[in-house]
């Protein structure tokens, strides 16, 4: 069994908020594979295990560009805060976006092949970040881009800097803003309960196994119950299906059917959602520096 590290129990911590022992104890039963550890702790502790789940750590920018139906939301990466709010990191994010929606680049690759010039730097994407990474002094990379040119209508809406939400739809522009606000808000994982990643699905239906088989209950009521869970977990991540965060009456797609409006699909970005910055250990490093000192 690989060694349950104290680096290894504080990173599950700062996912699941649960305390450091269930940490450690859920991290040995699963042999030190954190994604079980946390499927563990959900089931010992219910909800409060996930709640820190959304915590993002890793900084950046995401920006959007619409104009009429083309329109691409992007996210660029870059070290601390400060730099987030740099005026050319920021300047080389819009670009970057305007790019994407101008010329539908296939990758990360080709959008940094494209033409561009900032502050000197030039004449490509890849050549104006470098030169901003000598500038500023601070890496940055482009993580993911999402391009829309279908036909249908788009609306954008952007929570600061932080969190980007593209919905393509057709009918009302004002429901259509809602929605985007809705989804920036609620962060549903699907449009339907029927577009619900299989994965998270099976995570789901372990999980809620792993809680009802503790109840004690014959087997036909613990399958009943499961099944209760799986189909409530779906409404709660599908945005048609989410309680409209305008009116708790009613929900995302009733208020559609309301305004006369449909939603194809949608795209929400939150900067460094499943990243980890580097946890530095503090106790290993000054250990080496002392051991580096002894050596001298």
């Amino acid at each position: 069994m690989p060694a349950i590290t104290a680096s290894l129990v504080a990173e599950l911590r700062a996912k699941t908020d649960a305390p450091m022992m269930e940490c450690k104890k859920a991290l040995t039963e699963a042999d030190g594979d954190i994604g079980r550890a946390e499927e563990i702790l959900r089931v010992k502790l219910g909800n409060k295990a996930g709640k820190a789940a959304s915590r993002v750590t890793a900084e950046g920018v995401v920006s959007a560009v619409v104009h009429g139906t083309t329109g691409a939301l992007i996210e660029v990466n870059c070290e601390t805060d400060f730099v987030s709010k740099n005026d050319s990191f920021l300047g080389f994010v819009k670009s970057a976006a305007e790019l994407v929606a101008a010329h539908n680049p296939a990758d990360v690759a080709a959008l940094s092949a494209l033409p561009l010039a900032q502050d000197g730097f030039g004449p490509t994407v890849e050549d104006v970040r470098k030169g901003l990474i000598g500038k500023i002094g601070e890496n940055m990379a482009i993580r993911r881009f999402k391009r829309y040119a279908g036909g249908g209508q788009l609306a954008s809406y952007l929570h600061g800097t932080r969190i980007g939400v593209v919905v393509e739809f057709t009918g009302d522009d004002v429901a259509a803003k809602d929605v985007a606000m809705h989804v920036a808000a609620m962060k549903p994982k699907a449009l339907a309960t029927s577009d619900v990643p299989a994965e998270l699905i099976e995570v789901e239906r372990r999980v809620a196994a792993e809680k009802a088989a503790e109840s004690g209950k014959p087997a036909e009521i613990v399958a009943k119950m499961v099944e209760g869970s799986v189909q409530k977990f779906l409404k709660e991540v599908s945005l048609l299906n989410q309680t409209f965060v305008k009116n708790d009456k009613q929900t995302v797609e009733q208020m559609l059917k309301e305004k006369a409006t449909q939603v194809a699909g949608f795209t929400l970005y939150v900067v460094g959602e499943g990243i980890e910055k580097k946890v530095d250990d503090f106790a290993a490093e000054v250990a080496a520096q002392v051991a580096a000192a002894k050596g001298q």
